[in-house]
């Protein structure tokens, strides 16, 4: 093979075009780690702040390659590596953030960032599930319980976090209502198996309590927005339960007393901490095959608006950041 390849990368934080067409060094696996021959990846909030150098620390060396989700075939694998073999299909979340990504040809990350790609989906579209499949599971399974029956709301239904949200708290067996914003993304809710649907911008938090917590609150809220829904999801809680976020930056302008009034759990997630911490690496793989199984059951499936070439990046992220799509935009290495 060459020993060179194409990648796509930033010289320095800026705007989507800021993305440039390169040749760079085929990257070798070190120990403990694999080289995948990339098939496909995702667009994630976390990647377009890191271009646009809203989050600094969170960005790989310059020049940088982005993005987190990747899916493609194993080509090579380095010493002590056990669980891959050449010609794997697989899926993970092994770099764009703290070191170098898979917007290239190949990628090279820890074993532990991999799992093997669920067999019912085309690989390409393994790659949209990474970070967001990853989140939701860890908000409703890590840092808090759902039990048959649990009244869960699930805010932004139908972005890329929330839409497997939705997913997996309809397949841990509770009642879901889903917030949107407009009729076109509660109606794709309702399809992924929201029980109940709410336009926030015209339904207060009482009345939407009212009718579909039994006016006592929600089990859980499941916040993968933040900002001011942070603040909305206390009053939406009922006494004893659970508010999971991915977002705590808000927190500073909330007012927290509700917590204490109420005995309420926060709990926040950022899934991309073993990458960045460059340790316990292997829970992300761990996880990575629970939801591969879960797809194959039928259980969860990523809704992709739109697929995009990996040169068409620059427009790829501004429709990310534009807000105007529903689950997840796609990048394909043709």
């Amino acid at each position: 093979m060459s020993s060179e390849m194409t990648a796509y990368v930033i010289e320095e934080f800026g705007e989507p075009d800021a993305f440039e067409r390169t040749t760079v060094d085929v990257p070798e696996p070190g120990p403990d780690e694999i080289r995948v021959e990339v098939v496909a990846s995702s667009v994630n909030p976390v990647d377009y702040k890191i271009r646009q150098g809203a989050i600094p620390d969170f960005a790989p060396e310059l020049p940088a390659r982005l993005h987190c989700d990747v899916a493609g075939v194993v080509d090579a694998v380095g010493e002590d590596v056990d669980a891959f073999e050449t010609g794997d299909e697989v899926y993970g979340m092994p770099g764009g953030a703290g070191r170098q990504g898979a917007l290239a040809d190949y990628v090279v990350g820890h074993a532990g960032t991999f799992a093997r790609a669920p067999e019912s989906l085309p690989l390409s579209d393994a790659a949209a599930l990474p970070v967001v499949a990853l989140t939701a599971w860890e908000m409703l399974a890590d840092k808090t319980t759902v039990d048959d029956g649990d009244d869960v709301i699930v805010y932004g239904a139908s972005g890329g976090v929330g839409h497997v949200g939705v997913q997996l708290a309809d397949r841990f067996g509770a009642a879901v209502t889903a917030t949107g914003s407009s009729e076109a993304k509660r109606e794709l809710a309702e399809r992924l198996g929201a029980d109940a649907t709410v336009d926030y911008t015209e339904t207060g938090v009482e009345e939407y309590v009212a009718e579909h917590a039994d006016g006592m609150g929600f089990d859980v809220v499941f916040d993968p927005i933040g900002d001011d829904h942070l603040e909305t999801a206390f009053e939406a809680v009922r006494p004893y339960g659970s508010v999971v976020t991915t977002e705590s930056s808000a927190a500073q302008d909330v007012d927290l007393a509700p917590m204490h009034e109420n005995s309420l759990e926060l709990g926040v997630v950022l899934v991309i901490l073993p990458v960045l911490l460059g340790d316990r690496q292997e829970r992300i793989g761990e996880e990575l095959a629970e939801i591969a199984d879960l797809v194959d059951d039928g259980a969860v499936e990523p809704h992709i608006d739109e697929r995009y070439s990996f040169d068409d990046v620059a427009e790829a992220h501004r429709r990310a950041e534009s807000g105007d799509f529903v689950g997840k935009l796609l990048l394909v290495n043709e």
